[in-house]
């Protein structure tokens, strides 16, 4: 039963429990949670009409999870970034523009000074989202691209590039993509034990948007876990996780119109595994919120390819 419905794609186990703490800003979404020197921060794409935003046009930052406040700011003018963590050093990656065809590759020991360089250009191409992760030989990216419309298939699409030096990238065969019958956005790629695990976000009628999880060992042939969707909107979103917001802030909370948990992104502190998302209309009106699964996030992701039963019986 399991084995058939692993081919087929279909739900056959509950998802994996993840507990939702609840909003912790307004009109922030695209945000990676990274360790750096032992402290939580949360690498986060202030938009242009985030409401303490004066600067007119949109930036990076990381945020101190623990205490609330933001490092410097960078990387005026880029959009949709994501980062990682090697050792020492903290890259983040972002595109000049929405649908741009080029990513910058941003470098810092200290989230005070930052150097960058082109990463890779895509000519003709419409680059969104990205998440990188760190694979046996190498490092890879997954890029959520909109066009062009030979490359996409239906609107969204993910696909990959590698590096040596988490610098200079180079684009995958075009077999290495998931997926051009469906829409496919927002990626969170890792890598455990020889494969490649994505959550990405996926469109339902309603409309109803919610993320999903693949597997790979190779990009190209994809396994859909048997616990999807592995969250949906909720009531729990609305709730209020973060003390510093104001009354407005928490009235524009409870009126909101929620169709959406998208922009999925996790990381290992300590025994547990701190989730970001963002929830809201997916039209404009959007949410940070917060969530944990305890357990490490390979178990996590591990859990979302095994029947409720197996789970149970795990050590």
């Amino acid at each position: 039963m399991i084995l058939a419905a692993l081919a087929s794609g279909l739900a056959v186990a509950d998802p994996p429990v993840i507990k939702k703490l609840g909003t912790i800003d307004c009109d922030l979404v695209e945000t990676t949670p990274v360790v750096f020197h032992g402290k939580l921060y949360r690498f986060e794409y202030v938009r242009e009409n985030y409401k303490r935003n004066q600067t007119g046009k949109s930036y990076f930052r990381f945020m101190d999870a623990a205490s609330g406040q933001p490092t410097p700011s960078f990387a005026m003018g880029y959009h949709l970034g994501c980062a990682y963590v090697e050792g020492e050093t903290v890259y983040a990656y972002g595109v000049d523009r929405w649908g741009g065809e080029t990513i910058q590759a941003f470098r810092s020991t200290d989230l005070g000074k930052w150097s960058s360089q082109e990463a890779i250009r895509l000519p003709g191409w419409g680059i969104y989202n990205t998440s990188v992760c760190k694979s046996d030989s190498d490092y890879v990216m997954a890029i959520e691209i909109g066009e062009p419309p030979e490359e996409v298939g239906v609107r969204f699409t993910i696909r990959f590039a590698r590096s040596k030096d988490l610098l200079n990238w180079q684009i995958t065969p075009s077999d290495c993509v998931y997926a051009r019958d469906k829409y496919t956005a927002c990626p969170a790629l890792r890598f455990v034990d020889g494969w490649f695990y994505m959550i990405y976000l996926e469109a339902k009628p309603g409309p109803r948007y919610a993320p999903h999880i693949v597997r790979s060992t190779d990009l190209v042939h994809w396994e859909s876990g048997i616990t999807n969707p592995i969250m949906e909107p909720s009531d729990e979103d609305k709730r209020v996780a973060n003390p510093r917001l104001t009354v407005y802030q928490r009235e524009h909370i409870a009126k909101a119109a929620n169709v959406n948990n998208s922009d999925v992104d996790f990381c290992d502190v300590g025994d547990r595994t701190v989730i970001y998302y963002s929830w809201g209309n997916q039209q404009g009106t959007e949410f940070l919120a917060e969530a944990v699964y305890e357990g490490s996030s390979a178990s996590l992701l591990r859990s979302c390819f095994l029947s409720a039963e197996t789970r149970d019986n795990l050590p």
